[in-house]
This record gives structure tokens, C-alpha cells and sequence, in this order.
């Protein structure tokens, strides 16, 4: 719908209300609602948001908010043994909405990553030991020691679980093991926060909402390095930059239409979104019979071979435009021919229209 290219060295929150007044203006939009991550709708970010009517969003809370929740009694664990999906409120977030959702899946993603961190965080602790062990004769300062056991935990993002004692030439540790077991009390929770309505929105939509980030998460994925390789940009004249970045949002575009039509030809879901709609909105995705089905045998309800895009773009690029001519005649006449198409190649160009 629209391009904007901004300098390098700007924030993504910064852009946030200008993007927002063009939506309105350039598209004449009486209402928006912004659907962000925790980095993108910040607080302060929606507080001036609230500045101006007609402007909603949906985001998600931090692990520190809902500790919060958990404290003050609005969020009570207990109730997810017999739903995953509550619409709870709290005096902390006036006028909003909260969606309150047990994953068991992501609870035991969560539990065995922040297992491994800590075994590799305990891992690089020992190699430390190790070291202040050795140096006999010249031993190392506790001032050394803790900018090494620094840069461990800053490594691993997890040194709130550690209790480190620091002496010269001497390195010991324990776990923290209450705040350990309160984090993973949270394992697989997570809250939705939202301005809207029940009215425009039901709790399930809002989550599917927030949930729709994975499109805009895929389209950056195939724009910088899957698909298109957007990256890295090298152009002499400042003008050529946002032509650049426009060429390859066109390129999306099509690419995107390309994969609509393509779908029975994709490993992917063929499934139209109003039937997506009535899946759990909580737990993770799963694929349709017949994408399942795609993926097992290989081939199509038609018994043709299915491709991911790349394949089937590959596929159809060995098909080329042969001219025809006289060697020994320069001035005889030519003719151009196009080969039949192959039973795939014919599909596609069928989907295509």
C-alpha cells in the first residue's frame, strides 16, 4: 500500500505515529489499531498513543507485568486447569483488556531452554574456575574474576539466576533456586493487553491478533535474506536507496499473490482464513489434513509433484523462448517457439490465469 524509507540510525518507535497519521490521512481511515510486540508499543509509546482518538492497539506484557498481575491477585494460576484463555482486569491498566494464555507447549519449550542456559551458563563458570585454580603464581585479581563472570552472564542473559561469590583467585556460585521456581511457575503463560472492545473484538480475535505478528516476521525474513535478499544495500546516490526498497516490496507483492494461487501446488496450507478462525487461538498451529497429507505422499490431490516456491520457481525457469534463423542467411526470416509446457508448468500457468 505504501513505502517509506527512513535514515539508518532511527528507532523503530519513533516512526511509529508518523506511519500512523499517513494511514489516516493518505488512506482516510476513521479508526487504527496497531498491533505491536513488547519493543514496539512500549509504555511510553502507548501513553501517547492515548493522545489521540481513534487509535487502538494490541500488544503483549512483560514477564515483569505479569509478575505483577500474579502478586496483586488479578492473575491466578490456578485457573488454567480449566481453560487456557481468561479475560482478566487490573486497576494498572485502566480502560484495557487482558487476555491471560497457558500454552503446555511453549510452558515446556520454556522450561528446557532456560534448563540449557543455565547448564551452559554453569559450564562457562567452572572453565573460569579452572583458570583462577591454575594461576599459582600470579593470581588472578577479584576484579578480573568478576569482569569474566560479567561477560558469561551477559552472554546468556539468565545472571538473575545466579548467586556468584567473588575472591581473589577464587570463583564460587549457586543457583538461585526461588526465583528459578517463581519464573517457571509462568512457563507457557502470556497476556495479551488491548484497548479494544469486546464489542469489535472477543478475546480469541484479539489473540489471533497479536498472533498475526508471524506474518509481518515472514515477510521480513523472506525480504532480507530468504527470498529477495534486500540486503546488503550498496548505491552511491541517495535517491537509489528508496527505489531499491520499493522494487523489492513490489517483488513481495507479486511473490505474495504468487504463493496464494500456488497453494495447491505448495507444501503449504490451503486452507482459507475464515476456516483458520476456528482453531484454539492459543495453542500453536497445526497444519490442515490436506497439507498434511501434501507432505507425507509428495504429491498433489492431482498426483503432481509438490514443491516449496523456490523448487517450483526453479521448475518453471527451464522453460525459455527459442529463436529460429539461417546461419548463412542473415536476411532470412526468423520465428520464435516456446516449448509445450509439462503437466506442472501447465498447473501453475492454469492458477495463474
Amino acid at each position: 500500500m505504501a513505502v517509506q524509507v527512513y535514515p539508518g540510525n532511527t528507532a523503530d518507535p519513533t516512526t511509529l505515529l508518523d506511519q500512523v497519521d499517513k494511514l489516516r490521512q493518505q488512506f482516510h481511515l476513521s479508526r487504527v489499531v496497531l498491533v505491536g510486540d513488547r519493543g514496539m508499543l512500549t509504555q511510553p509509546k502507548i501513553e501517547k498513543l492515548q493522545e489521540h482518538s481513534g487509535l487502538g492497539w494490541i500488544t503483549a506484557l512483560t514477564s515483569v507485568a505479569i509478575q505483577r498481575l500474579v502478586a496483586e491477585r488479578c492473575l491466578q494460576l490456578s485457573l488454567f486447569d480449566e481453560k487456557n484463555l481468561l479475560e482478566i482486569q487490573s486497576p494498572e491498566y485502566p480502560g484495557e483488556r487482558l487476555m491471560a494464555c497457558y500454552n503446555p507447549l511453549l510452558a515446556e519449550e520454556r522450561k528446557r531452554k532456560r534448563e540449557d542456559l543455565l547448564q551452559s551458563t554453569e559450564k562457562a563458570l567452572t572453565r573460569i574456575v579452572k583458570e583462577a585454580e591454575r594461576r599459582k603464581h600470579k593470581p588472578l585479581l577479584a576484579t578480573e574474576i568478576a569482569l569474566k563472570v560479567g561477560k558469561v552472564l551477559g552472554c546468556y542473559k539468565i545472571g538473575k539466576h545466579f548467586e556468584p561469590q567473588i575472591e581473589a583467585g577464587k570463583l564460587s556460585w549457586e543457583r538461585r533456586r526461588e526465583a528459578i521456581e517463581q519464573e517457571a511457575k509462568l512457563d507457557g503463560v502470556y497476556v495479551i493487553r488491548t484497548s479494544e472492545t469486546a464489542e469489535h473484538w472477543s478475546a480469541e480475535d484479539t489473540v489471533r491478533g497479536y498472533k498475526s505478528l508471524s506474518q509481518v516476521e515472514r515477510a521480513f525474513r523472506c525480504l532480507k535474506s530468504l527470498d529477495l535478499r534486500i540486503r546488503p544495500i550498496h548505491h552511491r546516490t541517495e535517491e537509489r536507496v528508496p527505489a531499491h526498497i520499493f522494487l523489492c516490496m513490489l517483488a513481495y507483492y507479486v511473490e505474495w499473490h504468487l504463493r496464494q494461487v500456488w497453494a495447491p501446488l505448495l507444501f503449504g496450507d490451503e486452507e482459507p482464513p475464515q476456516e483458520r478462525r476456528r482453531r484454539d487461538p492459543v495453542l500453536p498451529a497445526s497444519s490442515s489434513e490436506s497439507a498434511q497429507a501434501k507432505k507425507v505422499s509428495k504429491q498433489t490431490a492431482e498426483g503432481l509433484p509438490v514443491h516449496s516456491f523456490a523448487t517450483l520457481l526453479a521448475e518453471l525457469g527451464n522453460r525459455s523462448r527459442v529463436t529460429y534463423g539461417l546461419k548463412s542467411d542473415a536476411s532470412a526470416p526468423r520465428f520464435q517457439q516456446v516449448p509445450a509446457p509439462n503437466s506442472l508448468q501447465a498447473r501453475a500457468y492454469d492458477l495463474l490465469n
